[in-house]
């Protein structure tokens, strides 16, 4: 080993020991010589890669993004209306580095929340902390807190991801008081971190999911400033798909009955 190539391996393991944090092995780090640096690569390189998998699955269990369909299975041909240039570009996760929103809208069925699902992994995949929740179960969870301590601690919860995904918003009626606490989250993350929404119901019509609540401007606002809203049409491909599995199920019946 040529001193060229010793000072560069030397520089390489200790920044290693500093992105580990083995502050004892750093103190001493003058008294290791030359020979000692293949088993201390070999050493560094697997606690780099335990603690970096043990990272990854906590971040994918933090996540809670549950089963889903990868986007290599997306069927592109189903939506009458669907960008996919800007959905293929969004998993890129540029728009993580401004904070900025995103903003999925369509009717039931059309892939909002699978490809929110895999926006959520392509995130943890690259390092970063994600939350999929809906916003029925966000927004009970926080309802349902005793205390405004503990609802502190909810908001922080939710506040804190890199990325936050909120599903279903505009399926069900809620309260001001859940209008109030989305707003909150909102207000929190806005210009902070970024939040991907997937609802139902176009703006006009979030009147109807917070009947009465004096904030819903503010929070659309708050949403969808530094947002990209897509849009995407078509029927519920879940439905084509019952559809297609109770004709198979049909033909399946009819083969194995007897012949008279």
């Amino acid at each position: 080993m040529n001193d060229a190539t010793t000072l560069i391996d030397g520089a390489q393991l200790k920044q290693q020991s500093i992105e580990l944090k083995l502050h004892g092995l750093q103190l001493h780090w003058q008294e290791l010589t030359e020979e000692q640096y293949p088993w201390l690569a070999k050493l560094l390189s697997w606690e780099l890669d335990e603690r970096r998998q043990r990272s990854l699955e906590r971040r994918l269990n933090q996540a809670k993004l549950g089963r889903f369909k990868p986007m290599t299975e997306f069927d592109w041909q189903w939506p009458t209306q669907i960008d996919q240039t800007s959905i293929h570009a969004l998993m890129q996760l540029d728009f993580l580095t401004t904070a900025s929103n995103l903003v999925l809208i369509g009717s039931n069925g059309v892939g909002k929340s699978t490809i929110a699902q895999n926006l959520g992994y392509q995130a943890v995949m690259h390092g970063h902390t994600v939350l999929f929740t809906t916003a029925a179960n966000m927004l009970n969870d926080l309802a349902a807190q005793d205390g405004d301590n503990a609802l502190r601690r909810r908001l922080k919860h939710y506040a804190r991801p890199r990325l936050l995904v909120i599903d279903e918003i505009g399926y069900l009626s809620y309260s001001n008081r859940h209008a109030d606490l989305l707003f909150e989250i909102i207000n929190r993350r806005y210009e902070q971190n970024s939040t991907a929404v997937t609802t139902n119901r176009p703006f006009g019509e979030w009147n109807e999911v917070f009947p009465n609540a004096a904030c819903v401007v503010s929070l659309i606002d708050r949403l969808v400033h530094h947002s990209q809203i897509i849009a995407i049409e078509g029927d519920s491909y879940r439905m084509k798909e019952a559809q297609e599995r109770a004709s198979k199920q049909k033909r399946q019946s009819v083969k194995k009955e007897p012949s008279k």
